[in-house]
Formats: structure tokens, C-alpha cells, sequence
């Protein structure tokens, strides 16, 4: 559906979109062929390098479903590995920005359209989870924020990017949106993680324009704007309220993240605007 200019590693300037990693790190644990085609293909292609992976002593065959060693198993591999891709590692400007966040809390909705300045200040809180697997000592999903979605690489003060991104999305008249890969019905102790096939359904809509005269439902809590349909979808499942067998239950979790946030915020209130301070949490 769409070429591929890189895994990771991007960067937006006056002439488009580049890559400069030059090169694929994908997280394999319990990777299968019929939900990720192309990257499992690779796990079994020449140049590409497993790390953590076990592989059987004897038949000398990976076993991407043991997580013995730990669930933190990777494969890297060269861009060419993947079949549909952009030699020269550029683009154009993007018509879509969309952020991705993982909600342990699962109180966040799976996709939700951003103003410009929601989108700065969901950039600026860069909110997602720790999860088993990725992070030592990790056992249990736990809350972080790390600014930028990236805070370890950037130099300069955070509202400097933010600032640059709303120009950017401003000057290209770019749509913004926010998916949440994260938990459904609750978190981790009684709800479910978000299929992929419905995360690629809503990545896939929003990128085609399907959503774009989509009507929204603004949540009274975080502000953000669900879509009310998505093609490949079922509707229950977009608004998360509407997931929780205890409506209570969520209403308590989803202000407690609220509150979380801005807490998190607090050291932005100096340099961020008005108008993206009001843009978050109520």
C-alpha cells in the first residue's frame, strides 16, 4: 500500500521527510508470518541478524516463540530485506502525523484526531508505558513520559521542537492523529492489548482519508476527538468508556491518568503557550 523510506530514525526538513538510520530493528518475540509478513520473511533471510533469538541445537531453526533468554528478541536487518521500499530513503512532506503511545491504563482511545495544538502537546508529553520485555526489571507495564518520544536524544529545550512541529503541521496543513497500541477494557489485569489487525485497520483509514469527514466525539477527559466509525473496526471499541464492564472503574482510572499528566506538564507551563497548555487533559 505504501513504500517504505525506513523503520526508525526520521527526520522533517524543508524539503520532506528522510531517513537516516538506513537500516531495520524490529522486536520479534512471538512474531508471526500471517500478522507481520515481510518482517518474519527476514528472520529467515541471509545478512540479517538475530539477537536473544533461540535456535534449536540440533535442526539449527529459530524458535521465535521461545522467550527463554528474554522477550526483548530482535532481528536487525537491511532495508532491502523489505520488498516495497524508497532506495534513496526520502520523501515528500507527509499529508499524516500519527504518534503512537501504549496505555497500560487502558483508558486512552485507540485513535483520536489532533489539533495542531493538541498534537504539540501530546509531542511535548510523549505519555506511553514501560513494558516487559523492552525494559530490564520491567515485569508489569508502567507509566512514563518521555518527552518528544525520544526526551534521551534531544539537546535542545523540548518546546524548541514542539514549536518547529506546529510550523511544520501548520505550513503543510497536516492531519494529526494519536494511536494507542496499548490495553482495551481495562489494564493489564483485566483487560486485553489492542489487536493489530484493528491498529493497522485505523493507521490504514487514517493515512487513506477514510476518517477525514468521519464525525468525532469529543472525550470529556482528555479532550481528544474519536472517531465515531472505522472502516475494518468495530465501533464499541473506539471509545474506550465503552469497553470497561465497570464504567466507574474507568471514569476513576481515566482522571488518575489525567492527573498524571498534568503533573507531567508542570515543566512546560513556563515556556509552552496558552493555547497548548489547554490542549491536554481537563
Amino acid at each position: 500500500e505504501r513504500s517504505l523510506i525506513g523503520d526508525d530514525e526520521h527526520g522533517w526538513s524543508d524539503t520532506g521527510a528522510f531517513n537516516f538510520e538506513g537500516g531495520c530493528y524490529a522486536k520479534v518475540v512471538r512474531l508471526s508470518k500471517e500478522a507481520e509478513p515481510d518482517i518474519y520473511e527476514t528472520t529467515r533471510m541471509f545478512g540479517t541478524v538475530l539477537e536473544n533469538v533461540v535456535i534449536d541445537a540440533r535442526s539449527r531453526h529459530v524458535d521465535l516463540d521461545d522467550a527463554t533468554l528474554t522477550e526483548n528478541t530482535r532481528a536487525g536487518y537491511p532495508l532491502t530485506h523489505i520488498k516495497n521500499i524508497v532506495p534513496s530513503g526520502m520523501a515528500g512532506h507527509p499529508k499524516n502525523i500519527i504518534m503512537l503511545t501504549c496505555d497500560a491504563f487502558g483508558v486512552m482511545p485507540p485513535i483520536s484526531k489532533l489539533t495542531p495544538d493538541q498534537a504539540m502537546y501530546h509531542f511535548l508529553s510523549g505519555y506511553t508505558a514501560k513494558v516487559a520485555g523492552t525494559e530490564k526489571g520491567v515485569r508489569e507495564p508502567q507509566t512514563t513520559f518521555s518527552t518528544c518520544f525520544g526526551a534521551p536524544f534531544m539537546p535542545l529545550p523540548p518546546t524548541v521542537y514542539a514549536t518547529l512541529l506546529g510550523h511544520k503541521i501548520a505550513k503543510h496543513d497536516v492531519h494529526s492523529w494519536l494511536v494507542n497500541t496499548g490495553w482495551s477494557g481495562g489494564p493489564p489485569s483485566v483487560g486485553s492489548r489492542m489487536k493489530i489487525s484493528h491498529t493497522r485497520a485505523m493507521v490504514r483509514a487514517a493515512l487513506n482519508g477514510s476518517l477525514a469527514g468521519v464525525q468525532t466525539q469529543q472525550d470529556p477527559i482528555f479532550g481528544l476527538h474519536i472517531p465515531a466509525s472505522c472502516p475494518g473496526v468495530p465501533s464499541e471499541v473506539l471509545n474506550p468508556r465503552n469497553t470497561w464492564k465497570d464504567t466507574a472503574a474507568y471514569d476513576t482510572k481515566a482522571k488518575e491518568l489525567a492527573e498524571k499528566f498534568k503533573k507531567n506538564f508542570e515543566q512546560f507551563a513556563s515556556s509552552a503557550t496558552a493555547e497548548v497548555r489547554n490542549a491536554g487533559p481537563k
